[in-house]
């Protein structure tokens, strides 16, 4: 399914990137220059766990989805890649193998960059080195954020900060009320718990009072954000 460009929509997906940017215009030149694409219908397999780190990669289109498999092998979503996003740098700075799978979720674009050609482009820009330690500090951040809301929030709020997260990433304009946004990403419920840490059942009885609450409506083809101010209120009044 290779493709020798990006469409129009998948290169603004790129440069609209909040890392990619604040580089340089040289050194997103550069990168673009030896980038190639690869293209990827739902659930093929992007990168897998145990393989040797060969290109540095971004989701261009669609998500992809980075997962672990169970001592039982039940396979456990641990988060979505969204477009303009970077990723499977690490395993090439520390050369060590991947540590995780990495799944096409819907149809989706990604962008690659060779390891010999992301390492040529780091010789040359000293700009890349500084610009890896923001993106990784920000990972930090990120997981040190997450590892607190597992620890200090009830459910009911990561849910609510989740949904918030995924209709900033994925949310779509409900054409029939401009109140109203629809999360893009087709999720399961399972997913969603696995995100979460939490059950189906559990996550499932969040969702429903939620939509009791006129916050959320759940539909066969996804869940539509009807307020994002009650799902605020929620995050706030557990803090």
């Amino acid at each position: 399914m290779d493709e020798p460009i990006l469409t129009i929509e998948e290169r603004s997906a790129i440069n609209a990137g909040r890392w990619f940017s604040s580089l340089s215009p040289s050194l997103k030149h550069d990168i673009l220059r030896c980038a190639y694409v690869k293209r990827y219908r739902d659930g093929d397999l992007i990168a897998a766990r145990g393989e040797p780190p060969e290109e540095w990669i971004a989701c261009a289109k669609g998500a992809v989805r980075v997962s672990s498999t169970s001592i039982s092998g039940k396979q456990i979503t641990l988060t979505y890649v969204e477009p303009g996003i970077w990723f499977g740098d690490v395993a090439i700075f520390d050369g060590d193998r991947r540590t995780h799978d990495a799944y096409a979720h819907g149809d989706s674009t990604v962008l690659c960059v060779a390891k010999a050609d992301f390492k040529k482009i780091l010789a040359t820009h000293v700009e890349l080195y500084e610009a890896m330690l923001r993106l990784h500090a920000r990972r930090i951040r990120q997981l040190y954020g997450l590892v607190e809301d597992l620890n200090t929030l009830p459910l009911r709020a990561r849910l609510a900060k989740q949904l918030l997260h995924l209709v900033r990433s994925y949310g779509v304009p409900s054409l029939s009320d401009g109140s109203e946004v629809r999360i893009g990403l087709q999720l399961a419920q399972e997913e969603l718990a696995q995100l979460l840490g939490a059950s189906r059942q559990r996550v499932n009885q969040e969702l429903k009072a939620m939509e009791r609450e006129e916050a959320i409506r759940i539909e066969p083809g996804g869940l539509v954000i009807r307020d994002r101010a009650a799902l605020m209120r929620i995050i706030d009044s557990d803090l």
